[in-house]
């Protein structure tokens, strides 16, 4: 099991999580953040610091953003796993459906 990133982060990427993560798991896309599943510890640091309250435990995510727990693997089925965020930057490599979403308005 791991965490993933839904839908209240695209287009928003307020990056607290990355300044959280332990780990260095969490990769940032064009259009929102991502969590790495195998380089994740399950720490669970990055849930509660999210303005956004988009990051939720794997079984947790609501109905409506089951495909974000798809979205986020499909964005490091070619990345892989790096080995941290941190050197590696931002990846243009947003699953499709993620860059097709209209823009999303944040307060």
């Amino acid at each position: 099991m791991t965490y993933v990133i839904a839908q209240p982060c695209v287009d928003l990427k307020d990056r607290t999580c990355v300044d959280e993560c332990p780990v260095d798991c969490i990769y940032e896309g064009e259009r929102m953040l991502y969590i790495q599943p195998d380089e994740c510890v399950d720490c669970g640091a990055c849930e509660p610091v999210c303005p956004a309250e988009a990051i939720f435990f794997e079984d947790d995510v609501p109905d409506e953003w089951a495909d974000y727990t798809q979205a986020n693997a499909d964005f490091f089925a070619k990345l892989g796993s790096p080995g941290g965020a941190g050197k590696v930057g931002k990846v243009a490599d947003d699953p499709q459906w993620i860059k097709d979403l209209p823009p999303q308005e944040h307060d």
